[in-house]
């Protein structure tokens, strides 16, 4: 480990290495997260590298060799595999783990938190785990909590819009791939689409992704919906989050050939009558939500708040309890390592008050 500052708490970051690993790290230094000893982890692949972190070269370390004693918290972007194993060794050894994959998001004993909208729920941490929510739930959660408290939220139908570095950096790898090789072949072809530009096999979206819509993200679930463990997330994780176990709620989630933020068409259905109006006013004073007339992928991309707007009545809801909304937001930041680094930084005064 290496030693930062005097006070302040001891924290690991296992996946240290990877894509959202990298924008954790950069999160830490730019909040000025209190750390005192700081460790970075990742596979024996990856052990071995030296990262610099706010002048201190920070060697990593092979998960599997590690001393997990003394870690206060533990922040994982390493996969629901990894977390499955790694997650109770690391909160046995003492640590209060915050992951970022989906292995923990629906066990009872496991808080899911987005730091603005459910903070509360970080007052008992039972098994010593904290799930970070899937980018689709975490971006449109606070704009409907506000709205929900106010207005009663009655039904969400969703439709995502998913960035390809939501698959790892084998789907930006895609994209570049493919773009390249249309761009070789000529501008004019891609006007007629169809066949008549050759592109690579794809390799991590299952369809070509390049100038491309595919509705299709996660694996089909085996439960007769024909629904995708993705489009799933959204409806159970939104449910934990905002204590609303009977929300009716269907999300239909589709990569696009953007890198980087993801957008949500929203319609939601509520138990009061709303406004534009009266929703834009809710939503000009919610935390972490940023009011525009058109959010879009390259607005969202590295910043930190929800934009969101096209804020209307939804035609399809009788009366004025309908509202059709769109937002959009970073998937790599605050769709991942920015919310989970605001939960740590939430655990920390909650939990080790007396070491700040």
């Amino acid at each position: 480990m290496v030693q930062i500052n005097e006070r302040g708490v001891n924290v690991a970051v296992l996946g240290a290495t990877g894509q959202v690993g990298m924008v954790m790290r950069r999160v830490l230094a730019e909040r000025n997260f209190p750390v005192k000893n700081l460790r970075f982890m990742a596979s024996a692949r990856s052990a071995g590298q030296v990262l610099e972190w706010q002048g201190h070269e920070v060697p990593v370390e092979d998960v599997a060799q590690a001393d997990l004693s003394g870690i206060d918290i533990a922040i994982f972007s390493a996969g629901g595999g990894t977390s499955k194993v790694w997650a109770p060794k690391f909160a046995e050894a003492g640590a209060i783990v915050i992951d970022n994959s989906s292995q923990w998001r629906m066990h009872d004993n496991v808080p899911l938190v987005v730091a603005e909208v459910n903070p509360e729920d970080l007052d008992e941490i039972p098994a010593g785990i904290v799930a970070n929510p899937n980018c689709t739930t975490m971006a449109i959660m606070p704009v409907m909590k506000p709205l929900a408290d106010k207005f009663g939220l009655k039904r969400l139908i969703v439709s995502s819009y998913q960035a390809v570095s939501g698959a790892g950096r084998a789907g930006v790898e895609q994209l570049m791939n493919e773009a390249a090789a249309a761009i070789e072949q000529g501008a004019d072809k891609l006007v007629f689409g169809g066949d008549a530009i050759t592109f690579p096999e794809p390799t991590k979206v299952v369809r070509t992704i390049a100038f491309n819509e595919v509705p299709f993200i996660g694996a089909i679930v085996d439960d007769g919906s024909e629904e995708t463990d993705e489009e799933q997330k959204l409806r159970n994780e939104s449910r934990k989050i905002l204590h609303l176990p009977d929300l009716k709620a269907s999300c239909t989630c589709v990569r696009v050939g953007v890198f980087t933020a993801h957008g949500m068409s929203v319609n939601a259905e509520f138990e009061q009558d709303v406004t534009p109006d009266e929703a834009r006013a809710v939503l000009s004073v919610a935390p972490a939500v940023e009011l525009v007339d058109i959010p879009t992928a390259q607005l969202a991309a590295g910043k930190t708040p929800s934009f969101v707007g096209r804020i209307r009545q939804d035609q399809a809801v009788d009366g004025h309890k309908g509202l059709a909304l769109f937002v959009t937001n970073d998937n790599l930041r605050k769709g991942a390592a920015l919310n989970a680094i605001e939960l740590a930084e939430i655990v920390a005064q909650k939990h080790f008050a007396d070491q700040l």
